[in-house]
């Protein structure tokens, strides 16, 4: 169940991205929305093998963490100056907070990047997907509404 679960997250977050990105002006805020929505795109790509939706592949998988892991190292960057849109969901609090934002991110980038030399077989991807969720969920908590 909870290995469902984590994977409609996943699926969620991909297939919102394209929905939420209709109407942004603001060629900053677009940018960060596009930077997470190649997140979740190497997200779902492990939910779908972890579901069984999609054959396991270790070379996949791996290479998906290190998607995360890049993605993941370009945050800060792309959220540094407090830009704003109608369409953004991130909280103002990032800013008055950058450094619990970006610390969040670091650790996001370095869990995935472990997984990308971790994940050898199918037993790995639940435990993956769980420390992935959690880290996600750490960050879209407080600064994502």
């Amino acid at each position: 169940m909870r290995r469902t679960v984590l994977t409609l997250i996943a699926v969620l977050i991909a297939g919102t991205g394209a929905l939420a990105h209709q109407g942004v002006t603001n060629p900053a805020v677009m940018a960060r929305m596009h930077g997470m929505t190649l997140i979740a795109g190497h997200l779902e790509t492990l939910g779908r093998m972890t579901k069984g939706q999609q054959p396991f592949d270790a070379a996949a998988a791996r290479a998906a963490a290190a998607g995360i892991a890049e993605h993941a190292a370009a945050v800060p960057a792309l959220f540094q100056a407090p830009e704003t849109d109608a369409k953004s969901e991130a909280l103002p609090v990032i800013w008055e907070r950058y450094d619990d934002f970006t610390r969040l991110s670091a650790e996001l980038e370095t869990l995935s990047a472990g997984l990308a030399q971790t994940i050898t077989d199918p037993a790995d991807l639940g435990p993956a997907m769980s420390a992935l969720a959690a880290g996600c969920r750490a960050c879209h908590r407080d600064y994502r509404q």
